[in-house]
């Protein structure tokens, strides 16, 4: 299905709006914030063949924030690699399309839910691509919260020592964890400078702005020997007013109003 990044990141939304009422689920507000990361990610940045899913030299994409999974389902489905009615299984008994994301999916490369262990993942398949001598590339795309496991910063060091400039981290800096702001749970700043001391190359862009995005990840790697990483400023929850930087959003699911009013914000905002 070809689309602008701009309409994939609009119907991602309005898919997980769908599926979280249906499956009664959680986790709304973080897929929100993240869907015009992916829309970019899916829509123009990733070297991606859908009716190849397993194809040897496609770029590898890793979830770390494993329970936003239903925006990346949804960005499957409507990219191809599998068809948009299974999305209406999502969180049902018995489905394979878990609340939190399943390699058991054409076009995921790993199961995550633990927070922490993403980044690790990609950063040993980002290794492994250079010691192979292949060109493919390896995103893994954060929580801000998820910062707290120490095993990302085992994974910054591995990632600046090996010279691994095919890793490309992204972070969802949408600054609410959990049940309170993250600068409150446990504070990162100055996190560019933190990151920059780590051996990386570091950029910041409104990750809720296609152009931004597109720019950021249209030129990689940034510096040669240097992996990347992306810190993306978003709005939690966000293209739904009532739920924009609502940390409640984090744990309910829209009910038939909810999910009709904001569906039709979408409609009218991205027309």
């Amino acid at each position: 299905m070809n689309m602008t990044t701009i309409e994939l990141s609009k119907q991602i939304r309005i898919n997980v709006l769908r599926m979280t009422h249906n499956a009664k689920a959680s986790h709304v507000g973080s897929c929100l914030s993240i869907a015009d990361i992916v829309g970019v990610l899916y829509g123009a940045s990733l070297n991606l063949r859908p009716e190849e899913p397993n194809w040897t030299e496609r770029d590898r994409f890793i979830l770390s924030k494993g329970h936003a999974g239903a925006a990346i389902y949804a960005a499957l489905a409507l990219k191809g690699f599998m068809p948009l009615e299974r999305l209406e299984t999502y969180g049902h008994d018995e489905s394979q399309l878990m609340a939190h994301i399943s390699h058991k999916i054409p076009g995921v490369e790993f199961s995550t839910g633990s927070l922490g262990h993403g980044l690790p993942f990609a950063t040993g398949k980002a290794l492994a691509a250079k010691n192979q001598g292949s060109k493919w590339k390896v995103f893994a795309l954060l929580s801000d919260g998820e910062l707290d496991e120490g095993s990302n910063w085992e994974s910054f060091m591995f990632a600046a020592h090996h010279a691994l400039d095919n890793l490309i981290a992204i972070i969802d800096y949408n600054k609410l964890q959990s049940l309170a702001t993250v600068a409150k749970t446990l504070g990162l700043e100055p996190l560019e400078k933190k990151l920059h001391s780590f051996g990386w190359a570091v950029k910041q862009v409104d990750g809720n702005n296609h152009d931004q995005l597109n720019l950021a990840l249209s030129s990689l790697p940034w510096e040669a020997g240097k992996p990347c990483v992306l810190i993306a400023h978003t709005v939690k929850g966000k293209g739904v007013s009532f739920m924009e930087n609502k940390v409640e959003w984090h744990y309910r699911s829209p009910n038939k109003e909810q999910l009709a009013a904001a569906i039709a914000e979408l409609e009218l905002n991205h027309a």
